[in-house]
């Protein structure tokens, strides 16, 4: 949808619509760096239904309560800048309801994280979509894409398919999962790069197209420096977990200090060589050790010295003397002190809720001023159904029929 510039002004983007059928984390990450960019994002939900004590999405009611009973802690931050309307698409009236958007709104994107198998029934598959608007961009997420309709999934059991888990942890410990859900995050990331390509493509064709995100496709994607070894004389016990240790590039680890640890990471032989430069390390001068091969074949011993040698200082030492030298290096920071990195104070967002807390939130994937929609806060991620009159309001429907609409059902 276009606004018509004021006389001798330079036209402005068009402000997208994108319209999501959407829950859990996957598909709301996706949007919410479509929001980032200032397009409107309307978040469709289930209406109540029988046996189910909450409605909408699951998220809402994970982690503290913020705002209300709809509004937990874990639902917030990727829900914000969004508007929310509740319809049962298992109803013809639903149905309608959000053809009928799709057509009024002008909408560019429709975006969905149900699984495949549903599509049909609740009238949100491409083909149904395409034939209302044939210049629809449709997205879907599913956990092995479009070709496998009934294969639920969520990160964890994605993680643990696609040998993350298998990669994560100490070599003598258990599997780990990896702290993020990196995985949902992964495919959000594709669902938005992937419209941006098909708008991009829209402007020559005028035609629409189908996004699929395979949620293990996507994973395995990211494995480029473990699969295509196996097929290249590395045995699987070399690619497998190694706790903080980098499998190639010696020494890369968490070290111990008095107070603390620092993660050092030496990807070339003249950093090595800039490392034992140091007077602190000097005692790791040794001929063995001067190729990163050499290194490899001497890892545990080495790894050891540096520890023995790191714990003697305090990390603010070690991470004086290592800046220095321009040798990469980082303390472990703790979940709360990554506020206070500079590069992330100055770049995160914030959002105010009801009850006037400001609640920050993690900056964009890239920096705002390249961003139109962002100019430090977003609106507060909505309430259940919040924006439902309004909307359907917007394109026509009169008080008397949201009220006969909201008596059947059809929407909340």
């Amino acid at each position: 949808m276009t606004s018509t510039p004021p006389a001798g002004s330079a036209s402005p983007r068009p402000r997208r619509v994108v319209l999501s059928v959407e829950q859990a984390l996957a598909m709301p990450y996706a949007t919410l760096r479509f929001a980032h960019l200032g397009w409107r994002v309307i978040r469709v939900e289930a209406t109540p239904s029988a046996g189910r004590r909450s409605p909408g999405d699951p998220n809402r009611y994970i982690g503290r309560p913020v705002a209300g009973e709809d509004r937990h802690s874990y639902y917030v931050a990727p829900n914000v800048g969004k508007e929310a309307v509740a319809l049962d698409l298992k109803s013809e009236d639903g149905r309608a309801v959000l053809h009928r958007l799709i057509d009024a709104l002008d909408v560019d994107v429709f975006c969905t994280n149900t699984m495949p198998g549903r599509h049909g029934k609740l009238g949100i598959d491409h083909g149904t979509l395409h034939a209302l608007r044939p210049e629809l961009v449709w997205c879907s997420i599913s956990a092995m894409g479009l070709a496998y309709p009934d294969v639920p999934g969520y990160d964890p059991m994605l993680q643990a398919l696609c040998g993350y888990m298998d990669l994560t942890g100490y070599r003598d410990g258990p599997p780990l999962q990896c702290g993020p859900p990196i995985i949902d995050l992964k495919a959000g990331d594709e669902v938005f790069a992937q419209t941006l390509l098909a708008l991009l493509e829209r402007t020559e064709s005028g035609a629409g197209k189908v996004v699929d995100v395979s949620m293990t496709q996507a994973a395995v994607s990211w494995l480029q420096t473990f699969l295509p070894m196996l097929d290249m004389g590395s045995p699987p016990d070399e690619l497998r977990r190694n706790g903080n240790e980098h499998r190639q590039f010696i020494p890369v680890n968490a070290y111990p200090t008095q107070d603390g640890h620092v993660l050092i990471a030496l990807g070339s032989d003249v950093q090595w060589r800039r490392f034992t430069e140091l007077p602190l390390f000097a005692s790791l001068v040794d001929e063995r050790y001067l190729s990163n091969e050499g290194r490899r074949a001497h890892r545990e011993e080495l790894h050891a010295a540096i520890g023995a040698i790191t714990a003697t200082e305090t990390q603010a030492s070690v991470a004086s003397m290592l800046a220095a030298a321009s040798i990469p290096h980082a303390p472990i920071s703790r979940i709360e002190e990554v506020w206070g990195l500079a590069p992330v104070r100055s770049t995160a967002l914030r959002t105010t809720a009801p009850d006037g807390r400001v609640v920050r939130l993690p900056p964009p994937a890239v920096a705002t001023e390249y961003l139109d929609g962002v100019h430090g806060e977003l609106p507060f991620a909505p309430r259940y159904g919040e924006h439902t009159d309004a909307v359907l309001g917007e394109v026509g429907y009169g008080a008397a029929e949201i009220e006969r609409l909201r008596a059947a059902g059809a929407i909340a």
